[in-house]
């Protein structure tokens, strides 16, 4: 039983080149090659149950006023680097579209119980036995 794929629409989702960061050579104040994803969560056609849960992840990509900022910089391409914050963003969105299981409250077994009573009866006994002896003169 899968849940239903909620595709993000690529239209709801704002893109902006940025210098990556470290070691680049020659080009590396020239070429812009890593991209900022920035998604609004609220704006979104996505349904309200997983807006929600989007929004109430503790998630650091998750801005305060509901937007998902996601920063690809691994690829020396801009096109692969958008595909791939796409694809993290996808992955984020899929991750809140199934619900967790609930949890079923149980109760101790009887076996449990007669094993924890046993335990406490055999600490309380050598607890007793520390106290002071009494002379029996």
């Amino acid at each position: 039983m899968t849940a239903p794929r909620f595709t993000v629409d690529a239209s709801e989702v704002e893109f902006t080149a940025i210098r990556a960061q470290g070691a680049g050579g020659q080009n590396v104040n020239k070429v812009s090659n890593a991209v900022h994803l920035r998604f609004a969560i609220h704006a979104s056609s996505l349904p309200d149950a997983i807006k929600e849960r989007l929004l109430g992840l503790s998630d650091q990509r998750i801005t305060t006023e509901g937007v998902v900022v996601i920063k690809a910089q691994t690829s020396r391409s801009l096109e692969q680097n958008k595909a791939e914050a796409l694809e993290r963003l996808q992955a984020l969105v899929d991750s809140v579209t199934t619900l967790p299981k609930a949890r079923k409250a149980t109760k101790p077994t009887f076996g449990s119980k007669q094993r924890r009573l046993a335990g406490k009866a055999t600490r309380s006994q050598v607890k007793q036995l520390r106290g002071r002896v009494s002379g029996g003169d």
